[in-house]
């Protein structure tokens, strides 16, 4: 079987979360399964191995799971990228709206060394939004932005098409609903 259809397999869909109208994309049923999570990991970094990362900059909370195991994999930083708040040090902020309204995501100040080749992870693409935050961040603490990679990818809310005409860059991911 191929991976797309062993994930696709074992993703919960959740009605109305997390409000009405909503179709929640769960991950949390592949992480009961260890060889798969090592499966998908290791599928993610090859589209990155060519390439001089030097850190994941991962946003909260499920894009930490698979962007921390993804940081070791690559041999990298791994750098949380948390909802505003939830940081105990010296942080920036960057707000973006959500496909169902608005929120803001943030880093601390010396989480990135300027030069630094950075790659933005996090479980699912729906507008982009979170992604570009995330990114906006690396920009503004004076790194490059490497890439964008994403176990999921909704493709009709267009945060692939809206990362690439904003950063011109092509996001990667497994799966596409």
């Amino acid at each position: 079987m191929k991976l797309e259809d062993k994930v696709k397999s074992i993703v919960r869909d959740v009605k109305d979360f997390p409000k009405p109208g909503i179709l929640f994309k769960d991950i949390t049923p592949l992480l009961t399964k260890p060889d798969l999570v090592k499966e998908i990991t290791v599928e993610i970094a090859q589209h990155f191995t060519g390439q001089k990362i030097d850190a994941i900059a991962a946003v909260e909370a499920r894009g930490f799971i698979f962007g921390s195991i993804l940081a070791q994999e690559l041999k990298c930083a791994f750098i949380p990228m948390r909802k505003s708040g939830k940081l105990p040090y010296k942080t920036l902020i960057q707000e973006y709206a959500l496909e169902y309204g608005t929120a803001s995501v943030e880093v601390h100040v010396d989480a990135i060394q300027p030069g630094w080749n950075v790659l933005v992870h996090d479980d699912l693409l729906a507008t982009g939004g979170t992604a570009g935050a995330a990114a906006n961040l690396v920009k503004k603490l004076g790194g490059t932005v490497a890439g964008f990679s994403f176990l999921i990818n909704l493709s009709f809310l267009a945060g692939e098409e809206n990362l690439y005409n904003q950063f011109g860059i092509k996001p990667q991911y497994l799966v596409s609903y």
